[in-house]
């Protein structure tokens, strides 16, 4: 009983000591922010990846990605980095009302059609008011229309995520046109 109590103090002390920030108090504080627990409907769908070693951040700060509310965005000033976590939403479930079938059978939600498919060619965008940028990159999984997917831009570099729009055009999350 000790001894684990033991080495969570010494984990903790030395992941404070590398100044790393501690995730389990980023999943507090996204709990708080979108009040509601972790795994529930309005809360993230899962905690902060233990093993993702962030710098210490002494004020991060909370934010929706979008209006949709369907991400809090944790960003921190000094040192840079920003973190997206996914928020779980009911599923709304098509009621199928018919003759040949009774009204209290529920019909399972459809699976999205991919607009995008791994392996295709496809055009990134990032814009506001007055600049768009572009970039070519290859998917690297499905997605439906506004469904999220891994983009590999440059082979010596990690993929970056965004959001498919239509067959072979997906956007940056965070920008709108």
């Amino acid at each position: 009983m000790i001894r684990p109590l033991i080495l969570s103090l010494v984990l903790a002390t030395s992941a404070a000591a590398q100044g790393f920030q501690s995730t389990a108090q980023l999943d507090r504080a996204v709990a708080q922010f979108t009040g509601a627990a972790i795994g529930t409907e309005g809360g993230a769908q899962m905690p902060v990846d233990s093993r993702l070693r962030l710098a210490s951040c002494a004020m991060p700060q909370f934010g929706w990605l979008s209006d949709r509310q369907d991400a809090v965005v944790i960003h921190c000033m000094a040192p840079v980095w920003k973190l997206y976590v996914p928020i779980r939403r009911a599923v709304p479930r098509a009621v199928v009302a018919s003759a040949a079938v009774p009204a209290a059978v529920t019909a399972a939600p459809a699976k999205p059609v991919p607009v995008i498919r791994r392996g295709d060619p496809i055009m990134v965008e990032a814009g506001a008011a007055g600049f768009a940028i572009t970039r070519e990159g290859t998917a690297m999984g499905d997605a439906p229309a506004g469904g999220r997917l891994l983009v590999r831009v440059d082979p010596a570099k990690p993929p970056i995520q965004a959001v498919a729009v239509e067959a072979g055009r997906a956007m940056l999350p965070g920008f709108e046109r």
